[in-house]
């Protein structure tokens, strides 16, 4: 069931299911919590698992301009805090995996492991920085195909006719991503630190979901990362969507990662 709390005056909205080691869900961008069904379903019947809508997302308000990482991370406390959750997992994926080596940052001392689900500790080069200025330029003209081309590189090319329906079901709670959402997001993806140095010296468990065909981040890229950090890593055959291109695989490796 969904909840909410005020947060700078904004609404921010989150769900707690379950009993157990406290595990915290965060979403990539243009997703929200409903990505994690499948997954808290099964994560729930022995975990607590609490999923949040990040602002501008989701039923989430907007906090500014600007979404930085920092401030992402701020909300999710701000929700544990409420929830008086001290110690936890977290599995966040791309968008919530910065969000998650936010977090950690912060109150590294209340991380039991972090699970980056295709994302990266990697900051954006600059090629990628313009690509994100277009974006937020071009989506003011037109968000509705902006947002369906977005979710269409998401998925590995041979899986667009396998998972036509489940595609069309992402762009449709993508669009609900409000456009200040879509551009504060980006606006602080483009600006987010390095972390790989702070995942290596960190000692809460660690581990890297990789996507073998993702379109966004190279798997060969994200191995080496996993390698330098000292993390675990498991490569699927599937695209920058995990939880809907190999689901099976994705649980099985995420009940191992929270095992304690």
């Amino acid at each position: 069931m969904q909840d909410s709390i005020q947060f700078k005056k904004a609404n921010i909205s989150f769900s707690d299911t379950g009993k157990g080691t406290a595990i915290v869900l965060l979403h990539g961008f243009l997703e929200n919590a409903k990505m994690w069904k499948t997954i808290t379903d099964e994560l729930s019947k022995k975990n607590r698992i609490i999923t949040i809508d990040l602002p501008g997302h989701g039923n989430s308000d907007c906090l500014g301009y600007v979404h930085s990482m920092d401030l992402f991370a701020e909300t999710i406390h701000a929700v544990l805090k409420h929830l008086r959750i001290r110690k936890y997992f977290i599995i966040g994926h791309s968008l919530g995996g910065y969000v998650a080596l936010a977090m950690a940052k912060e109150k590294t001392i209340n991380v039991k492991g972090i699970c980056l689900m295709n994302s990266t500790t990697a900051d954006d080069s600059e090629e990628r920085k313009k690509l994100r200025i277009r974006a937020n330029k071009m989506v003011q003209q037109n968000f509705e195909n902006m947002i369906k081309m977005s979710v269409s590189n998401l998925f590995h090319q041979e899986n667009t006719l396998k998972f036509k329906e489940e595609i069309n079901q992402v762009k449709t709670e993508a669009l609900q991503t409000s456009l200040q959402g879509y551009i504060a997001a980006n606006e602080g993806m483009k600006n987010r630190p390095n972390s790989l140095e702070f995942l290596k010296e960190s000692t809460f468990k660690k581990l890297m979901i990789i996507g073998k065909n993702d379109r966004i981040l190279n798997a060969d890229t994200l191995i080496e990362e996993a390698k330098k950090t000292n993390s675990e890593y498991v490569v699927l055959p599937s695209g920058h969507m995990s939880h809907i291109e190999n689901t099976t695989e994705l649980i099985a490796a995420l009940k191992d990662f929270v095992r304690i």
